[in-house]
């Protein structure tokens, strides 16, 4: 079975602020210095491994994605590339759902599998492996997870709580190039949610937990069927809409069942409840994957210098630090910055919005991002 790739583009991404923002969120820039952007390089990554891809952004994004994905200049004609626009934002399980009904809709029961569009992969031949493993694990009616090996005790993101594995027989996965995988699935017991630090060290511990990295792999046939038990209304919204989505009356039928959807991440609405019906698994995608969620300054800094503690000015400013070590500035569209006696600063500059604060407070970014949306 194929893989239909879903990429769900949304979100402002206020923990970078202010070089994210609602207008020109994170998935449409270019923060590694990459010469792409985030979403671009999600489709670049997804499309060895696709039959088509299918990007789900708000209305007020389509351009942008548009002319980075399929007008001249962006991906053109290497991937065939759909995309699908929402009105207003109604959390992921809504995005996703609407893009597999309407897959189903056109190509009958298939794989699909949704992929944030803001993610960063490092390995990506063994990304394909993961994804590959997945797509024969949610061949057998699983809701499939890839669950990421903890570097160190993180409190910033869910955790997937393994099982028993699952027996894969060898050579029924092939990689891109044709060669057998062997890459270990488990089924999934449990959801956690964000832990704090002493829960945290406490998975790493025992051992068989996994980062969420909110990758999912399914069967469209299987999403759909167990959404019409758990939410039967946003079900028949979303069937409503697709049947409806290569005719005229697509933004009639949008316009009236739309705003009526149920507001629900997936996982809340289907892994969660899957998970404890026993029809969830996890691939378990080790360390050398190097996934990171980019979630914060501090990622982005890791990302863009290689350590935790280096110097990267990355802008066209002229930057002074005095007494100021492992400070950061990030001001393309400033001429001159001066840290004094700030150890560990952050400076952000874009579009006449300023950032000034230090590394440690990385994560409260998202208030400042949330107050100026």
């Amino acid at each position: 079975m194929h893989l239909h790739a879903i990429i769900p583009a949304g979100g402002a991404g206020t923990r970078l602020w202010p070089l994210s923002t609602a207008k020109t969120p994170k998935f449409l820039l270019d923060l590694l210095g990459s010469g792409s952007s985030m979403l671009q390089d999600t489709v670049r990554r997804l499309a060895p491994i696709s039959q088509g891809i299918t990007v789900v952004t708000g209305q007020g994004h389509v351009k942008a994605v548009s002319e980075q994905l399929i007008s001249e200049g962006g991906l053109g004609a290497d991937v065939s590339v759909d995309i699908v626009a929402e009105p207003t934002p109604r959390d992921s399980m809504a995005a996703i759902g609407l893009a597999t009904a309407i897959i189903h809709q056109r190509h009958g029961d298939c794989i699909v599998g949704s992929f944030a569009a803001d993610h960063v992969i490092g390995d990506e031949a063994l990304f394909h492996e993961c994804v590959l493993t997945a797509c024969e694990v949610a061949s057998r009616g699983f809701l499939t997870t890839i669950g990421i090996e903890p570097t160190h005790a993180a409190t910033g993101f869910g955790y997937i709580q393994g099982s028993d594995p699952l027996d894969i027989p060898f050579g029924a996965v092939r990689n891109v190039a044709g060669d057998p995988v062997d890459m270990p699935a488990y089924h999934v017991a449990n959801f956690k949610e964000k832990p704090d630090e002493t829960l945290a060290a406490s998975y790493l511990a025992q051992g068989g937990y996994w980062w969420n990295a909110g990758m999912f792999i399914v069967r469209s046939g299987v999403l759909l069927n167990a959404l019409k038990q758990h939410h039967p209304d946003l079900a028949t919204g979303l069937e409503k809409i697709a049947a409806s989505w290569d005719t005229q009356a697509r933004d009639e039928v949008m316009g009236k069942h739309w705003p009526e959807l149920t507001k629900i991440a997936i996982d809340h609405a289907l892994a969660e409840p899957m998970a404890t019906a026993g029809l969830v698994a996890t691939v378990a995608a080790p360390k050398s994957l190097a996934w990171d969620d980019v979630g914060d300054y501090e990622a982005l800094i890791r990302l863009r210098t290689g350590s935790g503690n280096e110097r990267e000015d990355g802008s066209d400013a002229k930057v002074f630090l005095q007494d100021s070590a492992g400070a950061t500035v990030l001001a393309n569209g400033l001429s001159s910055v001066a840290v004094l006696g700030i150890p560990d600063a952050l400076v952000a500059y874009h579009n006449g919005q300023l950032l000034v604060t230090t590394r440690s407070h990385a994560q409260d970014v998202k208030d400042a991002g949330s107050y100026f949306a």
